[in-house]
């Protein structure tokens, strides 16, 4: 593995042996990084699963509101296609139902996020009903206007 140099008179190392454990620390560098790599799209295939979960929780409570079911059939609609632990919303805004999801992100504190989504649907009661009244002599198709009425609280047990 050692030469002796001609021109200096004393031994050097070769590349081979140089290059020795350079492997190895590569490795050691490599196999971490690419540990925390994997975790982390684990975490975020958790986190965008959590989030359709949120959709999907806003959209089933929006439905139930939709269809004039009680508002705590509501909540166990929305409840049942959240993720575990999510706070939901339901409000009245007019002629819509309102359903809020919001759920924290799976995964360590410092990677806590607050996910959410949002859902409305049109409240059966007001299908077919014009606030305006019936339509004058003339008019081709019904007028509707809009008219203020008092909002339901947000029912958050």
């Amino acid at each position: 593995m050692r030469d002796k140099s001609r021109a200096t008179g004393r031994d050097e190392v070769s590349d081979t042996a140089r290059d020795r454990g350079s492997v190895t620390a590569e490795a050691a560098v490599a196999v971490p990084a690419l540990v925390v790599f994997a975790m982390a799209l684990v975490w975020a295939l958790m986190a965008a699963s959590a989030q359709i979960q949120c959709v999907d929780g806003a959209r089933a409570g929006a439905r139930a509101a939709a269809r004039s079911e009680p508002p705590a059939a509501t909540l166990a609609a929305a409840r049942s296609a959240a993720p575990a632990g999510a706070r939901v919303t339901l409000r009245r805004a007019g002629d819509l139902w309102r359903v809020r999801v919001e759920a924290h992100a799976p995964g360590p504190g410092t990677l806590a996020l607050t996910l959410s989504a949002e859902a409305a649907a049109l409240a059966e009661d007001t299908v077919g009903r014009d606030p305006a009244g019936p339509p004058a002599a003339g008019d081709a198709a019904p007028h509707r206007t809009a008219t203020a009425r008092p909002s339901v609280p947000e029912v958050t047990p």
